[in-house]
């Protein structure tokens, strides 16, 4: 009898990561809706939090203009994640310019910058 090699932890489940993918340009009014995306990715329709153990990633990969908006935007972002179970917003596939950014006016501290994957700039090896 052979027995197939698992993979992982063994009797614990894989949790994917809630994802918002943010393409094109952010304006300031495109932060509510944004908000709203990401609340219908974290609350059952009568109010309660989905998956309060799962991570909550925000790709930012495909933001064609980095600015204040976008800034304020991933700020905003960052509240709604933290009132769903003191969740932290963890971004994917950083542009270096929206690093140094978020580093200047003192984001970096309160999202989690550079992890995760794809095809984007990620800060140091193996995220970060």
């Amino acid at each position: 009898m052979s027995f197939g090699r698992r993979t992982g932890l063994s009797g614990v489940e894989p949790m994917t990561p809630k994802l918002l993918v943010v393409t094109g340009r952010v304006t300031r009014a495109a932060v509510p809706g944004l908000c709203a995306e990401l609340e219908t990715l974290l609350y059952d329709p009568d109010g309660s939090v989905r998956d309060p153990d799962t991570g909550v990633d925000c790709d930012v990969g495909g933001v064609v203009q980095v600015d204040l908006a976008l800034v304020e935007a991933i700020a905003r972002l960052g509240l709604v994640a933290r009132r769903a179970g003191g969740r932290r917003l963890r971004l994917r596939n950083v542009p270096p310019e929206l690093q140094s950014l978020l580093d200047l006016v003192g984001l970096a501290d309160v999202v989690d910058v550079g992890c995760g994957t794809g095809t984007g700039v990620e800060e140091g090896e193996g995220g970060g």
